[in-house]
């Protein structure tokens, strides 16, 4: 009885020995999101009239159940009777998200109209250590700067 626990113990042992590390090189080598992966909110930019999706029309900040968001809305200087390109008569003005106390629970995204808010689905949006917790509340360029520089991809459901 004890030899033979001794025995399948060992055989554990060297099992465990022989394979190969699970590791990785962590600040270089990341393992690979799943596609769905939700990390933080952050805003999408239009491409086609160079302006944000969002209207601040404050859907997101309503439905927040931490209240994390802060919006500002603004008549929009391009919509098309001041002379400009833009059927958007309102667009937003300030944005302010405290990741600190965001859930990452997608309620934000679910229900915006304009499809202006998406969750960011890279390593970036999950990196986010910081020594002061003001540090982790991201205003308007903060939120569109992975957009405004086409560094997200977009998901698509089947």
């Amino acid at each position: 009885g004890i030899v033979k626990g001794i025995m399948k113990s060992l055989a554990v042992t060297m099992s465990t020995f022989m394979r190969r590390p699970v590791t990785r090189n962590y600040p270089t080598v990341h393992r690979e999101l799943p596609e769905r992966d939700r990390a933080f909110p952050l805003l999408l930019w239009d491409q086609d009239i160079d302006e944000p999706f969002c209207t601040g029309c404050h859907a997101c900040e309503r439905a927040c159940p931490v209240e994390c968001m802060t919006v500002l809305m603004k008549d929009n200087p391009a919509h098309e009777s001041q002379g400009g390109t833009s059927k958007r008569r309102k667009i937003v003005d300030e944005f302010w998200i405290d990741y600190g106390r965001c859930m990452r629970c997608n309620i934000c995204v679910e229900v915006c109209n304009f499809e202006a808010i998406a969750m960011n689905n890279t390593w970036q949006g999950h990196e986010m250590s910081v020594y002061d917790r003001s540090d982790l509340v991201m205003d308007l360029p903060q939120l569109m700067a992975q957009s405004k520089a086409d560094e997200i991809q977009e998901w698509v459901a089947d």
